[in-house]
């Protein structure tokens, strides 16, 4: 089975796929073992099941599955796990092996159930809305939550806090005219006193019972938080109405955003009514916060907001205090199970830098736009609330999910948008990769894209013989609150051979596309935490060593240098990675760098790999169709239209001759219509790729030689450089274009590769 398939069945990528059989083996691999797991990849073919699992005893509560040994006559099952039997519970009295339940059949590796429980409420919305910001935009940001309405399900809950000098808390219960509690934007409210000022304190809050009706707004939170279906009508008018912030600024000042006091509030609102249930804080910022806690730059225009070069020199005023405030919040909301999310609209930074711990340990979005008005916002925003077959919108809130080993295993943690839920099982291991020290984590919202890198050592000691055909197993348990109400279990459960030591099989099982994006998650998790410089050395002993181990060479012989076609490609991926904004953060503002991460940690493997190696596809009038070219200089020519995509960038580049033929208006010609199709067929192409993108990309249309193209240089491999020209100066015939840059190219990289590979071995 190719790892696609297994991909597609049980939304699981593995880096190795035959697994070394003891730890000093797994250490000579160089490459964790480890998954890359989504667990609410869209399925047709299996429908959830309307019953409760069957689990092992405490303390090990694994899931049955079809690795599970079965005894039909004495009605039992043995645990993979922890080898304990089991009784089957009385309804299962009638199995036998040609009559056995869904979880035990070999193609319900995956299976979800539909747990008889339903989630304690209904999902909650609470918009947190800039007003600091210009007419054209305010408009633009209004209508979109206007349209956002009538996206969600009506029994889902809502809330409204806007912000600008001041917060304010709207009281959508309240019909007879707009009311709001207004909070000062320069003052740190703690959460008690959020709570007393909204009047949410234990005597005021007797919930109902589920099922009773809400009593005309006596009910705390029911003044702020409403179902959709009772308060479209005044949300509406209030959102259409919703004013500018009227404190007047100075030419030379910014608008003062209190930012933090809003976030806070909303952090404080939701913790009070609904901990443990599922919310999305949805905060759309105009600029960055410049009064009270969690101000990122002073009011003062003349005043700059830092950046990596100030960040480096510790020069930097606001920046700890900022972080500091926004972790908190961040670590509050995140036990609480509500995810935040972010859409910025400015074309300076707003901080994401201080704030991405907000979306990044809730699993929120992070979308970055020049303006409200920019179909990058909208489009992003309005994909949200994407529905699925039955109507339901496709996010799952306020998940658990849960990593089973059998005893050859431990896991060493998890690199994803998640928070330890601090679970000390017997399979956590002693190395710590990622958030560690755990086998469960917190997910407070999930999406169909959602993947976690999961990473996993082998704590079998060396010589201990093999039993043969000896398999270890994972379980992946994800409990989370569906959109329609209900609560789900999904169980994904794979098994995988141990192989002998020196055993070809394991180098011949090697995913190294899954390989790349697991290793790359490692290397922006180090970034976060080292400077730059010791990464990329890092990464070139990793791939140093994994060719040392791996690739067919005789010793000091670089021209005998061979790597078989499963990690044939996996330098070129680390050449691109080292290369790539995740790691090298010259040219991106320090914004840009956080949500370039935020995005990296939760795609699969497939959306990763565009980020690190983007495609390029040439349209010539030689081919009938595109052709996959190399990223390399060499492949940009005159008379050739490419379209590069880097997942955040769609970027379609005309060569000069195309360009000075469309400029001179042959494709609206008679007997140029090859032309006019050669022209359209990127933009379509294009159009498919934005089809079931998020966020959407940025789209840039651009020629040769015009300053656009810097988009399409700067991911290049420069094979032709200014320095590879001949001894006239001029370029050799046929060579692209040149390029200028002093970054080495892939085939300089690749001879130091093949040159310390193969040398004095090192460790």
């Amino acid at each position: 089975m190719n790892f696609e398939d297994v991909e597609e069945r049980d939304g699981l990528r593995l880096s190795w796929n035959v697994w070394p059989s003891s730890r000093v083996e797994a250490t000579r691999t160089v490459v964790p073992i480890a998954t890359l797991y989504t667990p609410l990849k869209i399925r047709e073919s299996l429908p959830p099941v309307l019953y409760e699992p069957v689990t092992c005893k405490p303390p090990c509560r694994a899931v049955l599955n079809p690795y599970c040994q079965i005894d039909v006559r004495g009605k039992l099952w043995i645990c993979p796990f922890c080898l304990t039997r089991n009784a089957f519970p009385p309804h299962y009295k009638d199995i036998s092996s040609s009559n056995l339940p869904a979880e035990l059949l070999p193609k319900y590796t995956t299976i979800e159930y539909t747990l008889s429980r339903p989630a304690p409420t209904p999902p909650i919305f609470l918009f947190v809305v800039d007003t600091c910001m210009d007419e054209e935009d305010l408009k633009a940001l209004r209508s979109a939550l206007v349209v956002s309405l009538s996206l969600l399900p009506p029994y889902a809950l809502i809330g409204l806090i806007t912000y600008g000098t001041m917060a304010q808390v709207h009281e959508l219960g309240y019909a007879e005219c707009p009311k709001s509690y207004v909070f000062r934007g320069g003052k740190e409210y703690s959460p008690k006193q959020i709570q007393e000022m909204l009047g949410l304190t234990a005597q005021n809050r007797a919930a109902p019972k589920p099922g009773q009706p809400l009593p005309p707004q006596a009910y705390g939170p029911a003044r702020f938080l409403l179902p959709i279906s009772q308060c479209e009508f005044q949300l509406t008018s209030i959102l259409e109405q919703l004013p500018r912030d009227p404190w007047p600024v100075a030419a030379d000042k910014r608008p003062l955003r209190c930012t933090g006091v809003a976030l806070s509030v909303a952090v404080g609102l939701l913790e009070a009514a609904f901990s443990g249930t599922g919310a999305r804080i949805m905060v759309f910022s105009g600029g960055p916060a410049t009064e009270g806690p969690g101000a990122v730059v002073g009011p003062e225009l003349r005043e700059p907001i830092r950046s990596h070069h100030d960040i480096e020199k510790d020069s930097v005023k606001h920046y700890k205090r900022a972080l500091k405030f926004y972790e908190g919040l961040a670590k509050r909301a995140s036990n609480n199970g509500h995810a935040v999310d972010l859409f910025t609209g400015c074309l300076d930074q707003i901080g994401l830098l201080e704030m991405k711990s907000l979306p990044n340990s809730t699993n929120g979005v992070m979308v970055l736009a020049d303006s409200f008005a920019t179909a990058i916002f909208k489009q992003s925003f309005l994909r949200i609330f994407d529905k699925d077959e039955e109507g339901n919108l496709q996010m799952g809130f306020n998940a658990t999910f849960d990593v089973q080993t059998t005893k050859e295993l431990k896991v060493s943690g998890l690199i994803g948008h998640a928070i330890s839920a601090n679970k000390k099982s017997a399979c956590v291991g002693e190395t710590e990769i990622g958030i560690g020290q755990t086998s469960a984590w917190k997910i407070c919202s999930l999406t169909p894209r959602t993947s976690q890198a999961v990473y996993f050592e082998v704590v079998t000691p060396a010589g201990q013989p093999l039993q043969p055909g000896s398999r270890g197993l994972i379980q992946f348990v994800t409990h989370y609150q569906h959109a329609s109400g209900q609560m789900r279990l999904r169980v994904t459960t794979i098994a995988r051979n141990f192989a002998e030591a020196g055993s070809m099989t394991i180098g011949q099982s090697f995913d190294q596309e899954a390989a790349a994006v697991l290793i790359a998650r490692i290397a922006v998790f180090k970034a976060e935490i080292d400077d730059s410089p010791d990464v990329l050395r890092w990464l070139d002993r990793m791939l140093i060593r994994l060719c040392q181990k791996f690739a067919d060479y005789r010793k000091e012989d670089p021209n005998s240098f061979r790597l078989s076609d499963n990690f044939s490609i996996y330098p070129q991926f680390m050449f691109h990675l080292r290369r790539s904004q995740f790691l090298q953060v010259f040219n991106n503002s320090p914004d840009e760098t956080a949500f370039y991460r935020h995005i990296l940690n939760e795609e699969d493997v497939n959306n990763s790999l565009i980020m690190i190696q983007p495609t390029l596809m040439s349209y010539t009038f030689d081919q009938t169709a595109p052709q996959p070219v190399l990223l390399d200089s060499v492949s940009i020519k005159p008379d050739v239209i490419l379209l590069l995509d880097t997942f955040f960038h769609i970027l379609i580049f005309h060569g000069e001759t195309i360009a000075q033929w469309r400029n001179a208006g042959y494709q609206d010609q008679e007997g140029y219509e090859n032309f006019k199709e050669l022209l359209e067929k990127p933009v379509e192409d294009a159009q498919d790729l934005f089809a079931d993108r998020f966020p959407i990309p940025r789209y840039v249309v651009c020629d040769q030689g015009g300053s656009q193209a810097r988009f399409l240089l700067s991911k290049l491999n420069p094979s032709t450089t200014h320095i590879s020209t001949s001894m006239y100066g001029t370029m050799p015939a046929g060579a692209g274009q040149a390029i200028f840059t002093d970054d080495v190219s892939l085939q300089v990289f690749m001879e130091h590769l093949k040159r310390l590979a193969v040398g004095a071995q090192t460790n």
